[in-house]
């Protein structure tokens, strides 16, 4: 843990207007109302389409560099991934504002829901560094995975779209998807150099001490020994995969015989017999496809979050 910027440092602050269920002129509203009441130095801009966040991201923190500035995201865990790989390696501290849906990374680390008191925590932050995890070529502050668990990510962005983001709507998502049928993978994962052939439902790889003790994971304390919890799945019925869901819900997994976990520093995994080379993954939400073999790994460098004092 290093000390807070200074006083003086400048909050270089992107606002994603799509997080959650406020609107983007009343999130600036709030934002600006208490940065100003202390008189911070600050500039604000608002991303409509998400599709341009990744630009904005690079280029407010060629602005914050240049300033020695601290980069701030106001979004849900996606966008906080998508500036925080620009802010990787860059030397600039990092803020997060949460508007999301689950909010699993500003809630691990102590950070507010309430986006008045999230913004007046930032005032008296210290730098703290943060592990980051890696998949071939990006990041995951969360967790990452292939097989099953992004296609419920996919159709639960489906149903956010129909009915509205709230964690009532995730749950309802994830009983449809499990309802239905799921091809089973074949993949061959090797840890430390020693391979094997599994059949799995899903690949999951997590980095986020909540997210793992919510569900009953007991891996979150390897999190804080620099390794990422893997999770695996046996190939099971819908009814068994439903169970699981339920046990996920109060945090019961650890005893399920279906699952299959462990901690590791690195991990690779490339599925057998597939006819495309191109696999779908998930990386704190989002979904985008890799070519196979897939990496992961935790990153040599950490990213220096401005975390609550309280926390």
């Amino acid at each position: 843990m290093t000390s807070a910027p200074g006083n003086n440092s400048c909050f270089y602050i992107i606002v994603n207007a799509r997080s959650g269920r406020t609107n983007a002129e009343t999130k600036c509203t709030i934002i600006r109302s208490v940065l100003e009441a202390a008189g911070r130095d600050y500039t604000l801009e608002v991303v409509d389409d998400a599709k341009a966040l990744h630009a904005t991201a690079h280029r407010t923190v060629e602005r914050a560099r240049a300033r020695s500035g601290v980069v701030v995201i106001a979004g849900g865990d996606g966008s906080i991934n998508t500036v925080a790989q620009a802010v990787l390696g860059s030397g600039c501290a990092f803020g997060v504002l949460p508007q999301g849906t689950f909010n699993y990374f500003g809630r691990t680390h102590g950070i507010p829901e309430d986006l008045a008191d999230a913004t007046r925590a930032l005032l008296t932050a210290r730098v703290c560094p943060v592990q980051v995890g890696l998949l071939n070529n990006r990041i995951f502050l969360v967790n990452a995975s292939m097989g099953l668990y992004p296609k419920l990510l996919q159709d639960r962005e489906a149903y956010k779209q129909q009915l509205g983001r709230s964690r009532f709507v995730a749950l309802w998502s994830a009983l449809v998807t499990l309802w239905k049928n799921h091809r089973t993978l074949r993949v061959r994962i090797d840890e430390n150099g020693q391979a094997r052939d599994i059949l799995t439902k899903t690949v999951f790889v997590g980095n986020n001490a909540l997210q793992l003790e919510q569900v009953g994971i007991p891996l979150a304390s390897q999190l804080e020994e620099g390794q990422l919890a893997v999770v695996t799945l046996r190939p099971v019925g819908t009814l068994t995969l439903l169970g699981l869901l339920l046990r996920g819900a109060f945090g019961k997994l650890d005893d399920a015989d279906s699952i299959i976990s462990f901690a590791t520093k690195e991990l690779t995994v490339k599925p057998r017999f597939s006819l495309s080379a191109w696999t779908k993954v998930a990386t704190d939400g989002e979904i985008f496809w890799l070519r196979a073999p897939l990496r992961f790994a935790v990153a040599p460098e950490p990213l220096f979050l401005l975390k609550p004092v309280s926390a």
